[in-house]
C-alpha cells in the first residue's frame, strides 16, 4: 500500500472521523447547515444541554469542521465546508440503500422459506 495513502488515511481518521465519533456532533453539524447560530439556539432546538453543546463544538471547532465569530456577546458558529454535510447524506443513503437490501432478503428468505415465528 502506497505510504502516502496510508498517512492520508490516518489524518482523515484523527480528523474527521473522530470529529463524528459522537452522533450530537453530526446533529449540531445538520443544524448548522441550515443557518449559523449560537449555543443556546444549538441547545434548545436540539434538547441538549449547552455545556455538551459547548464541548460539542470545541471539538468540531479544533476538527476544522466549524468556525465562530463574536456578533457583541453572541457567539455564531457556521459550517467552515459545506461539503462535509454532503459526505454525512452520502453516508446516509449508503446506509438506508444497506438496510432496503437487507429488508429484501429478509423478505426473499421468508418467500422462501415460511414464516418461523410461532
Amino acid at each position: 500500500m502506497n505510504e502516502n495513502l496510508r498517512d492520508e488515511i490516518n489524518r482523515i481518521h484523527a480528523q474527521v472521523c473522530s470529529g463524528l465519533a459522537d452522533p450530537n456532533r453530526i446533529l449540531i453539524l445538520y443544524k448548522l447547515a441550515e443557518h449559523p447560530t449560537n449555543v443556546t439556539e444549538l441547545a434548545i432546538s436540539l434538547n441538549i444541554p449547552q455545556p455538551t453543546i459547548s464541548r460539542h463544538l470545541k471539538v468540531l471547532k479544533d476538527r476544522g469542521m466549524v468556525e465562530s465569530e463574536r456578533d457583541g456577546q453572541v457567539v455564531i458558529y457556521s459550517l467552515t465546508d459545506r461539503r462535509i454535510i454532503k459526505a454525512l447524506d452520502l453516508l446516509r443513503a449508503m446506509l438506508a440503500d444497506s438496510l432496503e437490501n437487507q429488508i429484501a432478503l429478509a423478505r426473499t428468505a421468508n418467500e422462501t422459506f415460511g414464516n418461523f415465528e410461532q
